[in-house]
């Protein structure tokens, strides 16, 4: 299989030739690149096998993985095949690395978090948990989609305070949704706009080693 999207993949340095590992994939965030997002997670580098998935369609210097009719209202064909080949894209790679399928984590900025939350819906625990920073759930999703179970998904959620982009209702509204589903959720604020401080990142970086544990 050839991928729908290019990557970049950093592999733990000493590896055990007989271990599976588990594995973080960024999906980053719109008009930016999965080199942007590797610095998130680098603390985590030598624990986890760590997949940079870059957007397939370009925008500016950067790139997204769908495009929108306004801001908040993706166009739907686009967001739809942007869920299957994710998915895709998770089987292929676990596949071809010494992935462990039942250690897979999703960490994704604003569209990227947006996907990670969808991916979540309709993979259930074929995930083992997710970072979601600076989302929302869009709402055919919630009604239109086939959704699995997330009970056992790990989640953690985090939005800006201040956030210009997606107001902060939309991560308490983004919260209580995904807090009716699972009881394993962790929903933080933080007094930014929409980006990712330095306590976020540790936070989430220390939320991950836990729930890998």
């Amino acid at each position: 299989m050839t991928p729908t999207y290019q990557y970049d993949i950093h592999l733990p340095a000493h590896m055990d030739p007989d271990k599976r590992y588990p594995a973080i994939f960024t999906l980053h965030g719109k008009g930016s690149n999965e080199r942007n997002m590797f610095g998130l997670v680098e603390p985590l580098a030598d624990e986890f096998i760590i997949v940079g998935i870059r957007g397939n369609l370009t925008l500016g210097a950067g790139y997204q993985y769908y495009e929108l009719k306004s801001l908040g209202n993706p166009i739907r064909d686009m967001f739809d095949q942007a869920v299957e080949h994710l998915q895709a894209f998770l089987h292929y790679a676990t596949e071809k690395y010494p992935i462990d399928a039942a250690k897979r984590y999703l960490l994704g900025f604003s569209q990227g978090a947006i996907l990670s939350m969808a991916l979540a819906l309709t993979m259930g625990d074929a995930l083992k948990g997710i970072v979601a920073l600076n989302g929302y759930v869009p709402e055919f999703v919630k009604t239109e989609y086939m959704l699995k179970s997330i009970q056992d998904v790990s989640v953690f959620i985090s939005h800006g305070e201040f956030d210009s982009v997606f107001p902060i209702r939309i991560g308490h509204e983004t919260a209580d949704y995904i807090g009716s589903l699972t009881s394993h959720l962790t929903f933080n604020i933080y007094p930014t706009d929409h980006g990712v401080s330095e306590r976020n990142q540790r936070d989430f970086v220390n939320w991950l080693k836990h729930v890998n544990e």
